[in-house]
């Protein structure tokens, strides 16, 4: 009896192995796996095909998934029934059409518009599972959307730490009538790039122009600006199935001097200076002292005077006769003088 027991255990554990496979591999083949990236231009046909091979699934759904959105339902096809249901903007639009013949669930787009670009997912219901399987991206070329950002303001070298600022991001959606959601990332030195703020409509900062163009100002206000709010500042538009990134706007910021490395500045300018002007007031003894020992050197001497200079000199010279009476003041001889004869020379100079 015991060995019967284990004997059904063995092959009930046996057949629930197989039944899950079963199911598994099963549901892992309800449709055709595909994907495929298709680029087309506004007004053309896209084929989208979605082929299914079991006879247990309950339903077939196509979804679309623009860029920056939840996927929404389009249609949906139960095997007991002979019409498609088509669900939200696509209900009663003749330019989506569902071909369900011989487990097929072909999507065909007619007449393309630039709001059709997007990924187009098949997805099957087997009990209680749901299999992506076809996966079909589809870019309408031409959409002629275009993004430009800059700062306020216009300047952005000369912004310090606490300053405020605002980040400008204008949108020009050309022929995209479609609404659109704006992102703004931010990328620096110490982070990699990450997302800070979503703009979420242009119904409030759209304005319209009596061009067939829309031009979008979307802005971003920073106040009390810190160091960590350097770096590079990019605006990203999602529209008609298109992301855009506009040029990045750098941001720089100067940062205030430390008092205490500021103080040391001070200080050491302070003795720099004063060095400075010692060492000119000793070049300058230096230069005064070396000045005073070449006029010294410098004495002037008698000049050497030429024969001739002599000869000239000669001829120049006047002779006088002059009289030095010498009184004798003795009391004895009171009367009586003397009298010398004292020749010189006089030469004129020319």
């Amino acid at each position: 009896m015991k060995t019967s027991a284990q004997f059904v255990l063995f092959l009930t554990v046996l057949l629930s192995v197989n039944l899950v496979g079963k199911i598994l591999l099963t549901s892992s083949s309800l449709l055709h796996q595909q994907t495929d990236f298709k680029s087309a231009h506004k007004g053309e046909t896209v084929f989208l095909p979605c082929i299914y091979e079991v006879d247990d699934l309950i339903w077939v759904s196509w979804y679309k998934q623009a860029l920056g959105q939840k996927p929404k339902l389009v249609s949906r096809f139960f095997r007991y029934r002979k019409q498609p249901n088509f669900f939200h903007d696509f209900n009663d639009n003749p330019r989506f059409l569902l071909h369900t013949e011989n487990q097929n669930n072909h999507l065909t787009i007619l007449d393309l518009q630039y709001s059709d670009s997007a990924t187009y997912l098949c997805v099957a219901n087997f009990g209680k599972d749901l299999n992506f399987s076809s996966a079909f991206t589809i870019d309408v070329k031409g959409s002629g959307l275009t993004i430009q950002t800059s700062v306020s303001p216009s300047s952005s070298e000369n912004i310090h730490a606490g300053d405020s600022v605002i980040l400008n991001c204008t949108v020009h959606t050309g022929s995209c009538d479609e609404e659109h959601r704006v992102y703004w990332f931010k990328d620096s030195e110490d982070s990699h790039p990450g997302l800070i703020y979503t703009h979420g409509g242009r119904n409030d900062q759209c304005e319209r122009k009596n061009t067939q163009t829309h031009s979008c100002v979307y802005e971003l206000h920073m106040k009390n600006l810190t160091e960590s709010h350097a770096g590079i500042y990019y605006c990203a538009v999602v529209s008609c199935g298109h992301i855009l990134f506009g040029n990045g706007t750098k941001l720089d910021l100067i940062a205030p001097l430390n008092s205490v490395i500021l103080n040391t500045l001070v200080g050491l300018l302070t003795v720099m200076s004063v060095l400075v002007v010692f060492l000119l007031f000793l070049l300058w003894k230096i230069n005064k002292s070396n000045n005073c020992t070449s006029t010294e050197e410098r004495s002037p001497a008698a000049p050497l005077r030429s024969t001739e200079a002599e000869n000239k000199d000669t001829e120049s010279l006047h002779y006088a006769a002059v009289n030095v009476k010498k009184s004798n003041r003795s009391r004895s001889q009171k009367n009586d003088i003397n009298t010398d004869c004292v020749y010189a020379s006089v030469r004129q100079q020319n």
